[in-house]
């Protein structure tokens, strides 16, 4: 009987040991993670940004992942959580500003759901709102901008007045060439390409040559008109060389798909903090994108010197190259 009881437990030392073993052996926090887009994920930027972080997660971390197309209302988003609810979706981001005072509302529905948005206001427990802090990006792209003029006129076409990828864009263009004037204009939306292109005509006119459409809805027909004129573009928010590299002198690039990753991999962890978080340069998700064969190699090698020590000091350049 005692060898009995002593097999017994034996059995039951190895049941314990295993669980103990699967309990170490958890992926981690993150179950199943959702996409929310205000439009689609075919617009070959930022939305397309977007489906290439779920399908980054997905491989990483070998969870399902899901995402919901034309998410512009507060009663859609409110269904579409729910959906993902169900599916057991614990991670949801919201592929925009508009989604931070949904998620605020609706994160106390949910608490076991983490809510991520982006440059927006996140105030509970269980959301986050994701911020690149752009304007280093800008200030950078500005610089190429104020290199290559020939007329000293460039121009912004930018979709709000707030985004500080403008004022950097500005100060860039002004600290390579002091004899720059910088055109801004805005759109006030971020996909009216009609409205960008009657304000890249009035540019023309001015003999604007370098143009940066700071606006992720409307810049690729606005390069492919500046293409057609034989001008110059920076490129934004995707590398957009493969639009003309003898007309995109190179892209500020917001790399949103390897944002998302990370910040999966921090939720998996359990270190997702709450809040609003800012991301630049340091963070490896922000960057500049191939430079045009136009663009000589001594002044890039310069501004890649400057990007190394912003990266590692916090600090712009100060002096003209």
């Amino acid at each position: 009987m005692q060898k009995i009881l002593a097999c017994f437990g034996m059995i039951l030392l190895c049941l314990f040991t295993l669980s103990a073993c699967g309990q170490t052996l958890r992926t981690g926090e993150l179950k199943k993670a959702g996409l929310l887009v205000p439009e689609t994920v075919n617009d070959q930027v930022w939305g397309t940004k977007g489906y290439k972080g779920m399908l980054k997660i997905q491989s990483h971390f070998n969870v399902d992942v899901y995402y919901k197309e034309g998410m512009n209302s507060e009663a859609v988003v409110q269904r579409a959580v729910k959906e993902f609810d169900q599916k057991g979706v614990n991670l949801i981001f919201g592929h925009g500003n508009e989604y931070a005072d949904y998620f605020n509302r609706l994160s106390k529905e949910y608490p076991d759901i983490h809510f991520v948005s982006f440059n927006g206001n996140a105030t509970q427990e269980n959301t986050t709102s994701l911020n690149f802090d752009a304007y280093a990006m800008g200030y950078f792209g500005g610089m190429v901008a104020g290199h290559m003029t020939s007329t000293n006129h460039v121009g912004i076409i930018a979709a709000y007045e707030w985004q500080p990828e403008v004022e950097g864009f500005y100060e860039g263009a002004v600290f390579a060439n002091n004899d720059v004037e910088v055109d801004i204009k805005f759109v006030w939306q971020w996909d009216d390409d009609e409205r960008a292109q009657l304000l890249l005509d009035e540019m023309l006119h001015n003999d604007v040559d370098v143009i940066y459409p700071a606006g992720d809805g409307y810049n690729v027909p606005v390069i492919e008109k500046i293409k057609e004129k034989g001008l110059y573009a920076i490129g934004y928010i995707s590398d957009q060389s493969d639009l003309g590299e003898s007309t995109v002198l190179t892209s500020t690039i917001q790399h949103v798909d390897s944002l998302y990753e990370l910040v999966a991999e921090q939720f998996n962890k359990g270190k997702l903090e709450s809040g609003n978080l800012t991301f630049d340069f340091q963070d490896d998700v922000i960057s500049l994108g191939e430079f045009s064969p136009l663009v000589d190699q001594e002044f890039i090698d310069t501004l890649n010197k400057m990007i190394d020590t912003y990266k590692e000091t916090g600090k712009l350049p100060k002096k003209n190259i």
